[in-house]
């Protein structure tokens, strides 16, 4: 072969190499031009030697769920007389006080939070007596009455006249309200009422081993009596009872629902302000 025709071959070898390293697969639209090709390791770290790679982003370590911390219990400033009214431990205290209680729920959601709007409206604090069977019937109204910062008491299981029972019967419609109360928001009620404000010195004295304060009342509604079964006169009926430290008694019913609000600022009107049960001695 004449070494003119070597050359011929090479250059030609040499052209078919140069259209080769322009190739571009017609799945791939990228120019032949931006192309990169593959280089030894040590090569691509010297190019990205300008610029630092990214470090890895750690996992977060989980967060734990902070717990609530529970509310400070407010330091007793009251306590109980032998008639259930409201007395300031200090003799210097306000003794223009008084305590707003309600018996027989829970039982309807429209009442409640009507009862409860009114309360939060006038920065008020009232216990709810609530009756076992109704707890079991409405739980969510009760969890409703203790999420609203209000209290809960314990008015029996079956509203029945304790005084009449057996001390098993009494045992029982006690410390069932007691348990159920506990199970449902955490804790036990301190207070007790005895339906009708029928007790006996039984009574008296299972309510003490189950950590409650007895209490019957001092100013009673009535809204429960058909003459008093209006707002007008369930007013009417607690400012004519009304004294220092009068212990309130009421209802979850709609008459003194659409009351409250009237009641509580005419209350105000005379200087009066009204106890958070949880300063009473004796729930400590």
């Amino acid at each position: 072969m004449s070494y003119l025709r070597k050359l011929m071959i090479i250059a030609g070898a040499a052209v078919l190499l140069a259209g080769c390293s322009g190739y571009t697969d017609s799945a791939d639209q990228t120019p032949a031009s931006t192309i990169i090709h593959a280089s030894p390791l040590p090569a691509l770290v010297q190019l990205s030697s300008s610029t630092p790679a990214a470090s890895p982003t750690p996992t977060p370590t989980p967060t734990p769920l902070a717990s609530a911390s529970p509310s400070p219990t407010p330091r007793a400033e009251y306590r109980l007389n032998a008639n259930y009214d409201v007395v300031p431990l200090d003799p210097n205290g306000n003794k223009k006080v008084v305590l707003l209680t309600f018996d027989d729920g829970p039982k309807d959601r429209e009442l409640n939070e009507k009862l409860l709007a009114t309360l939060d409206k006038h920065k008020a604090k009232a216990i709810f007596f609530v009756n076992g069977y109704r707890v079991k019937q409405n739980p969510d109204l009760l969890k409703l009455l203790h999420e609203r910062g209000q209290v809960i008491g314990n008015h029996s299981w079956d509203h029945i006249d304790l005084k009449l029972e057996k001390p098993e019967v009494v045992d029982k419609q006690i410390r069932d309200v007691q348990e159920q109360v506990q199970a449902l928001i955490g804790e036990k009620p301190v207070f007790f009422r005895p339906p009708y404000g029928s007790g006996s010195d039984y009574v008296r004295q299972r309510a003490k081993e189950e950590g409650l304060l007895y209490m019957t009342w001092s100013n009673g509604s009535e809204d429960w009596v058909a003459k008093y079964q209006t707002p007008p006169a369930v007013i009417q009926r607690v400012l004519e009872q009304l004294h220092f430290g009068s212990n309130i008694l009421m209802h979850e019913l709609p008459w003194t629902a659409e009351a409250l609000d009237e009641l509580l600022t005419r209350l105000e009107e005379r200087g009066y302000s009204f106890v958070d049960p949880r300063t009473i001695q004796g729930v400590h």
